[in-house]
């Protein structure tokens, strides 16, 4: 079974939804049969490699609110991140573009070091206070997981992986994607949001039902219904 989940590294409820999907994974009885890939989204396409102030600042003006009620906002998700098991360092936060980081994440995906990689990217962000749009800080971080770091840093040199990423965001407009987390199962079921594990894991068994539907083997002659016990219908 093929899982893709289109997400941003500067996305607070992406990192959320990974960890809820994640718990349902580990209930899901054929975990094993299930293939996760990480899709590329970019919430703000044109953000400069590094902003320059607050990361509550930016929300501020994002949605033209003021500093402090933005302030409250990121106390908010930074609570339910807690719950799941992560710590969110807003004030740490250096938000700028992610467009690179996307770019290191398919070479990762190449060395099957995905979803390492992305949990990286993640932490360094939200918790560290990495600067998302230096591409040395990227290199660093997933050499940690194994990617080699020459190689990441041929990669960040070139256009490499570019035409990967944009495939990813094109495929994410298809499916009418306009924001993340979304988790698409096999092409043909959705969960958009960081949705409660229950709800992966509905999702996980439902896909996993149609694609292995139970064919009935034997006579289906209504007579043979005397054969079987059904409800208080059986006499013991």
């Amino acid at each position: 079974m093929n899982v893709e989940i289109w997400s941003d590294v500067v996305c607070p409820w992406c990192y959320i939804g990974k960890r809820r999907f994640e718990s349902a994974l580990a209930q899901f009885p054929h975990r094993d049969q299930v293939q996760v890939v990480w899709r590329s989204f970019e919430l703000d396409p044109d953000a400069e490699p590094q902003y320059p102030g607050t990361l509550d600042e930016m929300l501020a003006q994002k949605m033209r609110t003021t500093p402090e009620r933005a302030a409250a906002l990121n106390a908010r998700v930074t609570n339910l991140a807690a719950e799941e098991g992560l710590t969110y360092r807003f004030d740490l936060a250096r938000p700028g573009n992610t467009f690179a980081a996307h770019r290191l994440l398919h070479l990762a995906n190449e060395r099957g070091l995905q979803n390492e990689a992305k949990e990286r990217l993640l932490k360094g962000y939200f918790t560290e206070g990495m600067p998302v749009g230096d591409a040395e800080a990227l290199v660093q971080a997933v050499a940690e997981v194994g990617v080699d770091a020459d190689e990441a840093r041929t990669v960040l040199n070139s256009d490499a992986y570019t035409d990967e990423v944009i495939a990813d965001e094109r495929r994410a407009m298809a499916f009418g994607i306009r924001g993340v987390p979304f988790v698409v199962i096999d092409e043909k079921y959705g969960v958009s949001g960081a949705q409660p594990a229950e709800v992966f894991l509905q999702a996980l068994e439902t896909a996993w039902t149609a694609a292995h539907p139970l064919t009935l083997v034997g006579s289906d002659d209504s007579d043979d219904e005397a054969n079987a016990c059904e409800g208080d219908s059986c006499a013991i």
